[in-house]
């Protein structure tokens, strides 16, 4: 996952700047670095910036902070407060700043305005595109136009989406699948297209739109297909048949193969739930009704309450029961917690009146009313139940007589098929899966 030590750059590459260190900014930043680019990056987190200068990585990634360390003591990379003297003689301008959810599922571009003023006067190299890495609903381009008109920038525009997966983010920028470039300006997408050029993936090259729905549709598919092995899952435990067998055979299926075939708790983080609703409200503005992916949203919601009702069922009453509850991030190799379905189970716990005690290997901040404690077993001690919300495979390995041995009550609900039944089933534990 870590690309060499010694890159094979093209000679005298283009300097870049990429605005916003996040998850995506500074996966970008680090794979062009890698590539031999010289790489300025502006933050307005203090702290954030402060981290990256020492070359200290203040999220959880695989991976990327050795690279981040490298490059910018091979004097490749290097990180700003001020925005404008991180893009000073950059031949692109990547923006990777927050579009976070607004009201009634649109998204909010504020950030993206206000990167755009802090970039005004700023000595770009001539013909130096804005690239659009943040994710935004198809048709924001426009507005963006708009943003860059108003602040006196007659830079072209490009959209260049990211398709990073958390845990696989630096990755995700050296080995895509495919990189899609949109814009209006020909020598502008030649450009972008030609600095991806040496990841040898194929280039879509395309118009804005196209570009910004290219995103959301595949977030939207994937969503959808989460959605509908979790309904497969279901319906397997209602019927008392087994989802592991039931996938397996539909997975041998070239039309439809393994990915993304694993039943859970629903899907979460900062790409799903949000672009999923995000489209389904960009199509409204169109007097679109985009009813399947309306019931996407309805179905993962109702997944939530799913995996609770499986801890009611069992414990026979949540208030005052303690819940041993291993995970809080989103999915297993990364710290996010955004719109994860270990938080928002642990929300509908407390409301209940459950106590509710949690473990995540990167996660180190637990959400008000959780009591965070600093390993898997303190988790589960005195527990009147367990539940695994997220993939990490650490728990995989718990033995399972240990966990019976300090746990109060014997209910287990895995919420990931994480552990082996059988041996839960050994200790004299109370295994719910799903599907199972």
């Amino acid at each position: 996952m870590v690309p060499p030590a010694d890159p094979e750059p093209a000679a005298h590459p283009p300097a870049l700047a990429v605005i916003g260190a996040g998850y995506v900014g500074l996966a970008t930043a680090a794979g062009f670095a890698s590539l031999g680019h010289r790489v300025a990056v502006g933050e307005a987190d203090s702290d954030r910036l402060g981290a990256l200068q020492q070359s200290r990585l203040p999220i959880y990634e695989p991976g990327l902070g050795e690279v981040v360390r490298r490059e910018s003591e091979a004097g490749r990379l290097a990180f700003f407060a001020d925005n404008a003297r991180a893009a000073a003689g950059a031949a692109a301008v990547f923006l990777a700043v927050p579009t976070p959810e607004g009201e009634g599922g649109s998204v909010d571009l504020s950030a993206v305005g206000r990167a755009i003023v802090s970039l005004t006067g700023a000595a770009l190299a001539p013909a130096a595109p804005i690239v659009v890495k943040s994710s935004v609903p198809p048709g924001s381009w426009r507005k963006i136009r708009r943003m860059l008109d108003e602040a006196g920038m007659p830079s072209p525009l490009v959209v260049n989406p990211e398709f990073l997966q958390e845990g696989r983010a630096l990755d995700g920028v050296l080995n895509p699948h495919r990189v899609v470039v949109g814009g209006e300006d020909p020598a502008a997408v030649d450009l972008v297209a030609a600095l991806h050029e040496p990841l040898g993936a194929p280039i879509v090259r395309t118009d804005p739109t196209s570009a910004e729905l290219i995103k959301y549709a595949a977030n939207a598919y994937l969503a959808t297909r989460l959605t509908f092995v979790n309904a497969v899952a279901n319906l397997a435990e209602d019927l008392g048949a087994d989802v592991g067998d039931v996938l397996a055979g539909l997975a041998h299926d070239p039309r439809i193969g393994s990915h993304y075939l694993t039943p859970g708790p629903g899907y979460g983080g900062s790409c799903f739930p949000k672009d999923v609703r995000a489209l389904i409200a960009a199509a409204a503005e169109h007097d679109h009704d985009l009813r399947l992916f309306r019931v996407v949203v309805e179905t993962n919601d109702a997944q939530l309450d799913r995996v609770v009702a499986k801890l009611r069922d069992g414990l026979g009453d949540l208030d005052g029961a303690v819940i041993g509850l291993l995970g809080l991030a989103f999915k297993g190799g990364t710290d996010d917690t955004r719109s994860s379905p270990a938080v928002a189970i642990a929300g509908r716990l407390l409301d209940a009146g459950a106590r509710v005690r949690a473990f995540d290997p990167a996660v180190r901040m637990a959400p008000p009313g959780v009591e965070a404690v600093p390993d898997a077993i303190s988790a589960v001690a005195g527990a009147d139940a367990v539940l695994v919300a997220t993939e990490w495979p650490e728990f995989a390995a718990l033995d399972p007589a240990r966990l019976a041995a300090v746990m109060r009550g014997t209910l287990v609900v895995d919420a990931r098929n994480l552990l082996d039944r059988e041996a839960v089933a050994a200790a004299g534990l109370r295994y719910r899966g799903v599907g199972r």
